[in-house]
């Protein structure tokens, strides 16, 4: 499975995308990293050319609703069906939320790199 992780929006602080990148690396997982301060039309863009199986989004700016309505609207219009997820900063009562706006997993403030492995272990296994 191949991983694209991203950091959308302004936000300059990219060590714990580091730190997943590293962990999903470890579990068995392919990782394509964006680098910093993407837009969420790269992001689609990079994950079409790289052919990845996921898109993840790290977040610390406060700004995911929104980044996450335009990934949804952008992966709608893309007619791109392949599981995104949002970690980061992200409120647990914002979890809900992000999952409605179409992202297939949320990831809230305290989560573990061994939490977001599992979860793809397990997208791996259903696939």
């Amino acid at each position: 499975m191949k991983i694209l992780l991203s950091k959308p929006g302004l936000d300059g602080h990219d060590v714990g995308v580091k730190v997943l990148a590293h962990g999903l690396k470890a579990a068995g997982f392919e990782v394509v990293y964006t680098g910093l301060r993407k837009s969420i039309e790269t992001i689609v863009d990079m994950a079409v050319e790289h052919k990845v199986d996921a898109i993840g989004l790290s977040i610390l700016s406060g700004t995911h609703l929104v980044l996450a309505a335009r990934m949804n609207e952008l992966m709608t219009e893309r007619n791109l069906h392949i599981p995104w997820f949002v970690g980061g900063n992200i409120p647990t009562f914002d979890v809900p939320k992000l999952e409605a706006m179409g992202a297939s997993k949320a990831f809230p403030t305290g989560s573990k790199v061994q939490d977001v492995v599992e979860y793809f272990e397990e997208l791996n296994a259903k696939a």
